[in-house]
């Protein structure tokens, strides 16, 4: 496949399959969009809305207008803007909360550092689309927030979860397969990546500080001597629970340089691209015959979860694609193109628009998960199609 190819394939994957499904889940009833559609395309009408789900899909809206240039995505943002702002923003203590029900009132209402990072990634990409200064504020006030309330002065890195007045919760776990433990990858990861894309924004020494902090507790602390990463660690950083996250190293490695590269930092930069190089290859482990990139490995029992989750294959293609970008390593693209191929024979819903959640390890489509839910969101698909659009790949 010629490079141009795969761009105009990504483009047309994009604005005719990922973001008109994301358009049918508007709420014209209660506002917003769908709390819930299930696998076999079913609107469950009164599901929780989810804050992660919410500001994944203002991120996206944001990101795709910026990019496409077209009204009614423009359109789509504002309306997501607002109805976030208005149903998520706790305007008394600060923060967003996890989830409202389908009326927008409250239905857990801690303050998950998670989906405080996704909330200044979205706001800030509803700036950079349409210059709006209150978006910028909100996506600044996240970022105050999260290091006044989250960053640990005395061992480095930020807690997980607090509850709606920010005191200590017994359970921060993520969600139900986490560990709960006080730091992780994850929250950390996502924090990174909403601090890069404020920068672009915001160009506030302190901001700068913390993204160069971060990216140090990548390499010193969450990647192992084997170039995948640690997930779960206690308050003063004793790693617990050997995982492998082949998503998520995939998803880190391009993630880490992209954020050296937006601070202009040149040492750190020459560190995360050997990272990148290094995490990107500790993949292949993970890469099958069919070119898909399997879930996870559990070193501590051997398990290995074969399923190919749509978000694990999103990332190794973005994942592969920058990877060559910097090596121009055949290798990594061929990797990239061969998952794409992959995604388009067994992960594109091409009759129910969007992508099924997974595909289970003896080959049957994952009809069971959500196509839209808390979880499931146009944010890790339409990332890989806009990373691929913009990306100078000759």
């Amino acid at each position: 496949m010629e490079l141009k190819d795969l761009q105009q394939e990504v483009r047309e994957e994009l604005i005719h399959n990922i973001l008109p499904f994301w358009i049918r889940a508007v709420d014209l009833e209660n506002g917003g969009f769908f709390g819930q559609i299930n696998g076999k395309n079913e609107v469950i009408r009164q599901a929780d809305k989810g804050g992660i789900l919410n500001a994944r899909i203002l991120w996206t809206f944001s990101a795709a207008a910026r990019i496409v240039q077209h009204p009614i995505l423009y359109a789509y943002a504002k309306m997501a803007k607002e109805y976030f702002y208005l149903n998520f923003h706790d305007h008394q203590l600060g923060g967003v909360y996890w989830s409202r029900n389908f009326q927008g009132k409250p239905a857990d209402s801690k303050k998950q550092i998670y989906v405080q990072a996704f909330t200044c990634y979205a706001f800030s990409e509803f700036h950079r689309a349409t210059g709006d200064r209150e978006a910028l504020e909100m996506a600044i006030h996240i970022f105050q927030t999260i290091e006044e309330r989250s960053f640990d002065p005395v061992n480095n890195g930020y807690f997980e979860a607090f509850a709606r007045d920010w005191t200590p919760l017994a359970d921060v776990r993520l969600s139900e397969k986490d560990a709960n433990e006080a730091k992780t990858m994850n929250t950390h990861l996502h924090i990174l990546e909403a601090y890069t894309n404020l920068y672009r924004s915001w160009n506030n020494p302190e901001l700068k500080k913390k993204i160069e902090n971060l990216i140090e507790l990548f390499i010193n602390k969450f990647i192992d001597h084997t170039y995948h990463l640690q997930l779960f660690f206690t308050e003063d950083w004793i790693p617990r629970h050997q995982i492998v996250s082949y998503g998520h190293d995939i998803e880190a490695s391009w993630l880490l340089y992209e954020a050296a590269s937006v601070i202009g930092n040149p040492e750190l930069l020459t560190k995360t691209e050997t990272v990148v190089f290094n995490m990107a290859r500790a993949c292949f482990e993970g890469i099958q015959p069919d070119g898909s990139m399997i879930y996870e490995l559990n070193r501590e029992t051997g398990h290995v979860d074969m399923d190919r989750h749509w978000w694990v294959q999103a990332e190794t293609v973005v994942g592969y694609i920058k990877a060559y970008q910097l090596s121009k390593d055949e290798e990594f693209l061929k990797k990239a193109v061969d998952c794409w191929q992959y995604i388009k024979n067994h992960i594109i819903d091409t009759d129910g628009g969007e992508w099924f959640w997974s595909v289970r390890a003896d080959g049957t489509v994952n009809r069971d998960d959500d196509k839209l839910g808390i979880w499931k969101c146009p944010y890790h698909n339409g990332r890989m199609c806009m990373e691929i659009m913009e990306a100078e790949l000759e």
